[in-house]
């Protein structure tokens, strides 16, 4: 029964291996395997643990108390003074306490409070660090992906336009050798195939190193050969809707993750510089406590302690006490402190600015990239179009020996060049339509 139940795991374990390799991975495919292995994401969710970490720890800081308790037992055998008298005494004594204590700062300059300001800010830095991270490395999955089909099908073109040279070739050896064409137009022919066949392998070998990127952006570690979805749907092609620079940069100003990190990095200096000039302010704290202990004299033969349980009730003892510290000098380390506090909110200005510049560029930019995009793949489909019908045209004209071989074979390349200048064009266009509705508040992953 063992072995057949052994047998049945290692043919399904076999199926499935086989159902992974046959799998056609599409685009969103591979952003999320990306993404599942990304070692930039792992460390930013460790930071992001720590960040939840250190807003746990500064609200229980503000708004709890410290307790402590502890005990303590010794034995004396010197001089020592005795707890009840109060005089000294030279006989061995053994001596046990017991203590509960607990604090509180009531008030510190807002430091605990601006600390958990400061903690929920640094959380919402991490969140959005990742949200960065992973629209990054989604654009950059999709740039390859896209390159990876582009550079295959410019490599089936440019095959097609070898096996066209080849036909040409052929037939111009045969008229060269009925008399009907000189041999320099075969040598002519020779020269045109060789350089077709370069260019397909320049273009094969482009399509192997696209692919290695994009396996290199995957961390991919299968045990089988990615296999790309190169049948991509032609989508939308028409510009969105919202054109407006204004209002797509109003939104990409509450979206974009870089923007948001330069923000509360802002507000973090502004809090930290607030919590400098408190540290001037006195500091109030309440402390509470009670403690108790037992004694006895193991040296005196004639001494009779008191029983545990009355020294316990006893010798117990509380106090509360209210604690008030006022700076006075502290070698100019609070005035060294707001300083260096005020120059980074200067610095952390000054790069919020920046960034936000930036953004408005990038948006201003990445509107005229698509439209531009998107008018020349207009004229590339137009072009595609045009010289699809040339080439039908000299197709049956070369057949009905109308034009020469040359002349059919520049009419073949002018055809499949506009293909592949259109597919380019429209892989162009994607990326930078995608990049508009990521400004526009879409995750590049939420696109497909």
């Amino acid at each position: 029964m063992k072995i057949r139940y052994t047998i049945s795991l290692l043919f399904l374990t076999i199926a499935v291996q086989l159902f992974a390799q046959d799998k056609v991975w599409s685009l969103k495919d591979c952003m999320y395997y990306a993404l599942e292995n990304s070692d930039k994401l792992i460390i930013s969710r460790a930071d992001i643990d720590d960040a939840r970490l250190a807003r746990r720890d500064a609200i229980l800081d503000a708004f709890t108390p410290e307790i402590s308790a502890g005990t303590y037992a010794y034995t004396n055998f010197g001089r020592s003074v005795d707890p009840e008298t109060n005089t000294y005494v030279s006989t061995t004594s053994f001596n046990n306490g017991y203590s509960v204590s607990a604090g509180i700062t009531l008030f510190n300059g807002f430091q605990a409070v601006n600390n958990v300001k400061i903690s929920k800010t640094s959380l919402l830095m991490g969140v959005e660090n990742e949200r960065k991270i992973t629209n990054e490395l989604c654009l950059a999955v999709m740039e390859a992906y896209y390159n990876v089909v582009y550079y295959n099908a410019l490599a089936e073109i440019l095959k097609s336009q070898v096996e066209t040279a080849q036909k040409v070739t052929v037939a111009a050896t045969k008229k060269e050798e009925l008399g009907q064409i000189s041999y320099a137009e075969v040598v002519q022919s020779e020269a045109i195939l060789a350089q077709t066949e370069y260019q397909f392998l320049e273009a094969y070998n482009a399509y192997e190193s696209s692919l290695m990127t994009l396996l290199d952006l995957m961390l991919w570690n299968e045990d089988y050969d990615l296999l790309v979805d190169m049948s991509l749907v032609e989508s939308e092609l028409y510009p969105a809707i919202v054109t407006d620079v204004e209002d797509i940069l109003r939104r990409a100003q509450n979206y974009d993750p870089s923007l948001a990190i330069a923000r509360a990095e802002l507000q973090n200096a502004k809090t930290q510089l607030k919590t400098a000039k408190w540290r001037f302010s006195p500091s109030l704290s309440f402390n509470t406590g009670w403690s108790t202990s037992y004694y006895t004299y193991p040296g005196d033969k004639d001494y009779v302690a008191a029983p545990f349980g009355n020294q316990f009730r006893n010798n117990s003892g509380e106090y509360i006490q209210l604690t008030m510290s006022i700076p006075i000098y502290s070698q100019l380390s609070r005035f060294s402190n707001l300083k260096r506090r005020k120059n980074e909110l200067t610095r952390v200005s000054a790069r919020y600015n920046k960034v936000k510049s930036e953004l408005k560029i990038a948006v201003t930019a990445a509107l005229r990239d698509r439209d531009g995009s998107y008018a020349a793949f207009r004229q590339a489909d137009k072009m595609s179009q045009v010289q699809q019908e040339a080439w039908d045209l000299d197709k049956k004209r070369f057949e009905q020996g109308l034009i020469s071989a040359l002349e059919y074979r520049t009419a073949s390349d002018n055809y499949l060049k506009a293909k592949a200048e259109r597919l380019g064009a429209l892989f162009k266009y994607y990326i930078k339509n995608s990049v508009v509705q990521y400004y526009n508040g879409t995750d590049y992953i939420n696109q497909l």
